[in-house]
């Protein structure tokens, strides 16, 4: 069983205000003709002690964006610059959203209030600011699933409908809009470094380091590191640390970001900004999420090679700092923890206990090969096999001598896996968009927090 989020008072600490003079531009929430409260994260508005306002007082705070009690005076929108499809892009910067609030939990993490669907900032170049309310429901469904199956997701807290016919070229117009907010665990990225030492501001790309480590701390580097008491060596270390599990814990949840630029990179290791994203229908690498993704260079199979390729970018953002080698050491960890964080969630998921690394390959190989010629994705697979039942050849050798653990949980005698394909995403949004029907997104989401209560707690690695 999962453990529930726990609850924690309200504690206010906006840190961003140490980095805001380079990092940062005030701006004003858009004026909505409506604000219908939508949707209201149960689980997680208690960690940061908002789960004692009332529905008014929420929506004045998320959907009208009054400043919560001694956090920050006003929104802001944060610049950077980012690769998008490897095509270096200056012109980057919060375009629909801000940072809100700050405050911690009961851990004494640092987590951020960020929106989408806010309205326009200096970043917004030509667009209008907005978030259709079927994007806001796509978000709600993509971060309910990554958290059950433990994955490091930003969590949608809040969706408030807000009343205007938006046009857009790539589904049916005019639609409903929304503005959404998600609680995460910072918004600082790669494109954020990328920005500093563009603009050859090297003090404050410093300072950025420094802030980095302060408030968003993680374990030293190895002992035979080199340069490991270089704050910036300090940093490339645990950004791939957290990112090495972050590639692994998408293969394993079968899921395709379908957008991963440099500049949606948390280098808090924490998925976020979730666009044309898809789960697997059948195990197949080169699956694409992005239509606009011609090359497949964002496939499913591909995935961990574009996150170390935009760790290299990290560790050349951060060169006018430190010298190259340094880096490049932390960098060439990435095979390494990749594949120690594949053999944590893959045995995590399948409901067995680990047998040490070579054994765990080939594993994962064979299970790989029977998703190939089975033609099943990984929730089917996951499910069938839980606890190494059901396994047959290839597999079943792979198995021998794995241990079942945590599978008493009813859920996994039901004989349905819980999933979450494009056609049911479609069927949920066109209840909404046709009848004002919510049940079934209420209920998929009650439906995926009893999948994560099955599968229990994941595997947390590396402590942050």
């Amino acid at each position: 069983m999962r453990a529930e989020p726990q609850s924690h008072e309200y504690t206010p600490d906006p840190q961003i205000e140490a980095v805001t003079d380079f990092l940062a531009d005030p701006v004003e929430a858009a004026d909505f003709p409506e604000t219908r409260l939508r949707f209201r994260n149960d689980r997680w508005d208690k960690t940061v002690g908002l789960d004692m306002l009332g529905d008014d007082d929420w929506v004045r705070h998320f959907g009208r964006f009054a400043p919560l009690p001694d956090n920050l005076p006003q929104p802001l929108a944060l610049r950077y610059h980012g690769h998008q499809f490897r095509v270096y892009n200056p012109d980057l910067g919060d375009g629909r959203g801000f940072l809100f609030a700050q405050m911690r939990d009961g851990d004494g993490r640092l987590l951020d209030c960020g929106t989408k669907g806010s309205g326009t900032t200096p970043w917004s170049r030509a667009g209008d600011g907005r978030l259709t309310l079927k994007g806001a429901v796509r978000e709600i469904l993509a971060t309910e699933m990554l958290e059950a199956l433990g994955v490091n997701t930003s969590k949608t807290l809040s969706v408030i409908e807000t009343g205007e016919a938006l046009e857009r070229g790539d589904e049916p117009s005019p639609t409903r809009s929304a503005v959404m907010v998600r609680l995460s665990h910072g918004h600082i990225r790669i494109g954020s470094f990328q920005r500093l030492m563009a603009l050859e501001q090297e003090a404050e790309l410093a300072r950025l380091v420094e802030y980095a480590l302060r408030v968003y701390p993680g374990p030293p580097p190895p002992e035979d590191a080199p340069g490991r008491d270089e704050p910036a060596v300090q940093l490339m270390h645990q950004v791939t640390e957290r990112l090495a599990e972050l590639a692994a814990s998408y293969m394993v949840a079968g899921f395709v970001h379908g957008v991963l630029n440099t500049d949606n990179m948390n280098i808090t290791g924490e998925s976020f900004d979730y666009g044309p994203w898809r789960w697997l229908p059948q195990w197949q690498p080169g699956f694409t999420a992005a239509y606009f993704d011609h090359q497949g260079l964002y496939a499913f199979g591909r995935q961990p090679e574009a996150i170390r390729w935009n760790l290299g970018q990290f560790a050349i953002a951060l060169r006018p700092l430190v010298e190259a080698p340094p880096l490049i050491a932390a960098l060439e960890r990435f095979p390494d923890l990749y594949e120690q964080a594949m053999a944590r969630h893959f045995c995590w998921r399948l409901g067995v206990e680990q047998q040490g690394q070579e054994r765990d390959v080939a594993l994962i190989n064979a299970a790989e090969r029977t998703m190939t010629s089975q033609r099943i994705g990984p929730d089917e697979f996951f499910y069938r096999h839980r606890g190494g039942r059901a396994a047959e050849g290839n597999l079943a050798e792979a198995l021998g001598g794995y241990a079942p653990t945590g599978s008493s949980h009813d859920y996994w005698a039901e004989g349905h896996a819980e999933s979450m394909l494009i056609d049911e995403v479609e069927t949920i949004w066109s209840a909404i968009d046709q009848r004002d029907d919510w049940e079934p997104l209420y209920d998929k989401v009650a439906r995926l927090r009893r999948l994560g209560d099955a599968l229990g707690e994941p595997p947390v690695f590396p402590a942050t």
